[in-house]
């Protein structure tokens, strides 16, 4: 046998193959004809991992297009540093985005990757420990040198004994290549310098990895042409290393095998790829027109929330107006201003921002001016994890200011649903007259999935009510503080209306007149009557809806926010391993549905999984005293729905009295299933 023949057969052996239904093609490569198989697979879940200069975010979210493109239903993690340039080459500077797409309906970014690119050592050891028996890894060997080696902590190449069955790789599909070698070869004919080209290496890994998923292609090319416009050389040096990693899978023999994953069945309509920050910021938009009122943002930038501000600041033609304050404080008392001028007034960030705009908040219950503050939430305290996602502020949210202040509190789901969230805000806001805060995080802030655009007819409408002349007294006299009998909601009166002059500020209110009061009665009633008021909003909410298809579950799981996509998986795993378990998920955490307390003595026990230490768990028990039981995970990352599932089992047979050595949950723990 040849040497280069032989060097072709054994680029192969460490391949790892997973699928169901195989189809084969043929290529030439190394002067004989090269089987391409084709695999069909359910689901796949890819990470690319890099430096946080190598584009690692950008070729995640190009893949994420291609499949939303392609028609699959698709989950994202974006997982990055929190420096804007990490130290390179270091474990700490490592930047990852994964992605899981299927045939099917999923509900989270998956909780182990089945592929790996990664784009030097650090990479490398940083995921290592995330992936499973049989992964595939994709490596790029150009940056393994001795000093990136050790400043990523090897004292030896792990790629030196990848067929040694004792070493680092031993358990994974390994394939070597120089990704960046190759790129710079690709792109020399553009004239760029070395380190220039070398920066098209995300997009050599983007398209072999298109080639190997059947993704479509014309997409990402037509965004390189148009993001690189104006600098011809990059544009088309990106579009070449892109059709070059493409060819590669096409021709070489290191990578035989293609796999095929099918579109997903969804319910007809139009669909797009978005993220939590932009759904979020379309909602407040719509929440704008949907009441007829200009939306003003007063913001200060901040992680995660910042592209709340960027987003709104293009929606000008919707009457949307955006300040960038010089600090918290600033952008918060803007949008009370507004609001108070007869705008929907929004204030964006995130945990330490809210800590700042505490006293503000308080002014804008007193005053009883529709105000919608978003807190992205990231992990605290203080500057905490700035680009890691927490739920640890729900009680700031419930409690966070000085008196009895109280504010209705939202929160979404999913990436999608932070539109919906935003119209709900919005219209609890304006009918209220209240401050509404909505609890985004950091994971449905950058994550994405497909979302079915609403049609707008079927958007609620939301009337201000504005107060007019119309509403003065038979002695002409404007009632500032007068009740709507069925909301508790006091007029709304801007500015500049003859008649309805009237005081406002942060000192007690007397009742209906709105004069300053000092009197302990009055005080009294206005604290009761604000509370009132909230509790009211629970009559404008739909029963909980609870998911129990066998009507015999024991075991209630309950969450709230971005919990719902990993207590969703993990619940369908423990039915799919033949168990009985219940689900139901909160949108509104102040005030609680009607109807909570009455599903939650339904079941015999009650698992609250949060991204927190137990604060939705304290609420429920105090507020119901049932004996919430926490599943608690601070690490900056999501829940894993594989870990949660045996939880879940494991409570199921304690209230079922099944005897823990014969429960079997090996289905519950292996991937995500079916509905």
């Amino acid at each position: 046998m040849s040497k280069s023949r032989k060097s072709c057969e054994t680029r192969t052996r460490s391949r790892t193959t997973y699928g169901r239904r195989d189809t084969s093609r043929s290529t030439k490569e190394c002067g004989r004809t090269v089987s391409k198989q084709v695999k069909q697979l359910d689901r796949v879940i890819i990470r690319f991992a890099g430096d946080s200069g190598d584009g690692m975010q950008l070729t995640g979210d190009r893949f994420t297009q291609e499949s939303a493109a392609f028609g699959n239903d698709l989950v994202t993690l974006p997982n990055f540093p929190a420096e804007i340039r990490a130290p390179q080459g270091t474990i700490p500077g490592v930047s990852s985005f994964q992605v899981h797409f299927a045939d099917h309906d999923i509900l989270t970014p998956g909780d182990a990757p089945d592929v790996l690119v990664a784009m030097n050592p650090a990479a490398l050891k940083a995921n290592l420990a995330d992936l499973p028996k049989g992964a595939t890894i994709i490596v790029d060997t150009h940056d393994f040198t001795k000093r990136n080696l050790e400043k990523a902590g090897y004292s030896e190449n792990p790629l030196d004994s990848i067929d040694d069955t004792a070493g680092p790789l031993a358990d994974f599909g390994v394939h070597p290549v120089d990704l960046t070698g190759m790129t710079v070869e690709a792109v020399k004919e553009f004239g760029l310098s070395r380190k220039d080209a070398a920066r098209a290496k995300n997009m050599f890994a983007l398209g072999l990895l298109s080639w190997m998923y059947g993704r479509p292609t014309d997409t990402t090319e037509s965004f390189l042409s148009k993001r690189f416009a104006k600098v011809p050389d990059i544009r088309d040096a990106n579009i070449t290393a892109f059709k070059s990693g493409w060819n590669f899978g096409e021709t070489t023999e290191t990578f035989v095998v293609r796999y095929e994953v099918k579109p997903a069945t969804m319910s007809p309509g139009t669909y797009r790829n978005i993220t939590g920050n932009l759904a979020l910021a379309w909602g407040l938009v719509a929440g704008g027109v949907q009441s007829g009122l200009p939306v003003f943002l007063g913001t200060y930038p901040i992680t995660p929330a910042s592209d709340i501000l960027h987003e709104l600041s293009k929606h000008k033609g919707f009457g949307v107006t955006t300040f960038q304050a010089e600090d918290e404080i600033a952008g918060i008392g803007a949008a009370i201003g507004a609001s108070f001028g007869g705008a929907l007034g929004v204030t964006s960030t995130s945990g330490p921002g809210v800590a700042l705009k505490s006293e503000a908040i308080g002014l804008a219950v007193m005053t009883e001016l529709p105000l919608i503050v978003v807190d992205v939430q990231r992990g605290g305290p203080s500057t905490g994890l700035p680009t890691k996602t927490e739920q640890a502020d729900l009680l700031q949210a419930m409690f966070g200011r000085n008196g009895e202040a109280p504010v209705p509190v939202v929160a979404p789901q999913s990436p999608g649903d932070c539109f919906e969230a935003a119209v709900e805000a919005t219209r609890i806001a304006v009918t209220y007259r209240t401050p509404v805060m909505l609890l985004s995080d950091g994971y449905l802030a950058n994550g994405s999935e497909p979302w079915r655009i609403p049609d707008v007819a079927d958007l609620p409408a939301i009337d201000p009510a504005f107060a007019t002349a119309d509403d003065l007294t038979e002695e002409g006299e404007f009632q500032p503080y007068a009740r709507d009998p069925e909301t508790l909601a006091r007029p709304w009166a801007p500015p500049g209306v003859a008649g309805l002059e009237h005081r406002i500020g942060g000192l007690e209110k007397a009742d209906i007149t709105g004069n300053i009061s000092y009197d302990p009665a009055n005080h009294d009633f206005m604290v009761r009557t604000r509370q009132a008021k909230i509790d009211r909003i629970a009559d404008s909410l739909p029963p909980m809806e609870v998911e129990d298809p066998s009507g015999e579950a024991k075991v209630l799981v309950l969450g709230w926010g971005s919990t719902y996509g990993p207590i969703g998986a993990a619940c369908r795993r423990v039915r799919r391993a033949g168990y009985h378990v219940a689900q139901a998920h909160l949108r509104h955490l102040n005030p609680f549905p009607k109807d909570l307390g009455e599903v939650l003595k339904r079941y015999d026990k009650v698992l609250v999984p949060e991204m927190n230490l137990g604060q939705l768990s304290l609420l429920l028990r105090a507020k119901y005293l049932v004996d919430a039981i926490g599943y608690n995970q601070v690490n900056g990352m999501p829940i894993k729905a594989a870990e949660l599932a045996e939880a879940v089992g494991h409570l199921v047979a304690e209230a079922e009295g099944i005897p823990l050595e014969e429960l079997d949950l090996s289905v519950a723990t292996s991937q995500e299933v079916h509905q």
